[in-house]
């Protein structure tokens, strides 16, 4: 991998601030508390948390995209909203602003674990994901022994995490289930895409990700393995508050229209065609599964 790329993928986290400050023209949403859709239609927009990653929201030149971008932007539409979309790489500082009413929705794939059940609403099922570990390949490690070939190597091996990652629970219940201690590093200042980045470059030695994120991620960057399996194939969601009973509704009603109807294909075609990092990212062969 050329130092330039690297730097690339070390610097979204930069590059997603500068986004949210300067091509996102709208005002920041003061604190309050979450709102339901007569609030939102109300003032005319809806305002969403993503992450800023090759899958889920970038920008390529001057023009914003990736597949929930999309999505959040064709629900305003449909719905005579504009949607204010704010990247932020930390999956608790997301939850943060849906609690205090900075965010309506989490338009970035959700786990469905009973934690999150009992604070968040969760939409009908969007895509089809799971949870993979990152790691260097093994010609590309000084020592073998670090190198995992099955779940029970990772016995007292140290995985790095986006700071309140879903993930964090499926990795201490695999714990349990190899009988030994996985520990966990939560990085609160990188997305998915970073840790992938330092993975490469030696910096750390494991990370875990949704396989879409790393699959992409391992089309341009062929020293990392990404075949270990941390969690089976699961529905993802998007996410509002508890709150927020019409806006659920409302998401629901669309997703299912939406998935169900002509424009599906069209759409989604958009998005295959449109979403792609840069050339040497083929976005088009690693979009989430739509779940139908």
């Amino acid at each position: 991998m050329t130092k330039s790329r690297l730097l690339k993928y070390a610097l979204l986290g930069i590059a997603a601030a500068l986004i949210a400050h300067y091509l996102i023209e709208k005002e920041e949403k003061p604190k309050g508390h979450p709102r339901d859709y007569a609030e939102i239609a109300a003032e005319g927009i809806i305002h969403a948390s993503t992450e800023y990653n090759s899958i889920s929201f970038y920008v390529d030149d001057d023009t914003l995209s990736g597949f929930h971008y999309e999505l959040i932007e064709a629900f305003a539409r449909d719905h005579g909203l504009q949607a204010a979309i704010s990247p932020e790489m930390s999956f608790n500082k997301r939850l943060e602003g849906l609690a205090d009413g900075q965010y309506d929705v989490i338009a970035y794939g959700i786990l469905a674990t009973s934690e999150l059940k009992d604070s968040l609403l969760l939409t009908t099922p969007i895509v089809l994901n799971k949870q993979v570990l990152v790691q260097r390949k093994l010609e590309n490690i000084s020592d073998s022994s670090l190198f995992i070939k099955s779940q029970l190597d990772l016995a007292g091996k140290t995985l790095h995490v986006v700071k309140g990652s879903p993930s964090i629970l499926r990795i201490r219940n695999l714990g349990n289930e190899i009988g030994d201690t996985i520990y966990v590093e939560e990085i609160e200042k990188y997305g998915s895409e970073q840790l992938i980045a330092l993975v490469a470059h030696g910096d750390i030695d494991y990370a875990v990700c949704d396989e879409s994120i790393a699959r992409t991620a391992a089309d341009s960057i062929p020293q990392i393995d990404i075949n270990t399996a941390i969690s089976f194939t699961q529905f993802y969601s998007w996410g509002v508050s508890k709150q927020s009973p019409i806006l659920l509704d409302s998401l629901n009603t669309w997703l299912d229209s939406f998935k169900k109807g002509k424009e599906i294909k069209k759409n989604l075609q958009t998005i295959l065609r449109e979403t792609k990092l840069s050339c040497t990212f083929p976005y088009t062969q690693h979009i989430p599964t739509f779940y139908n």
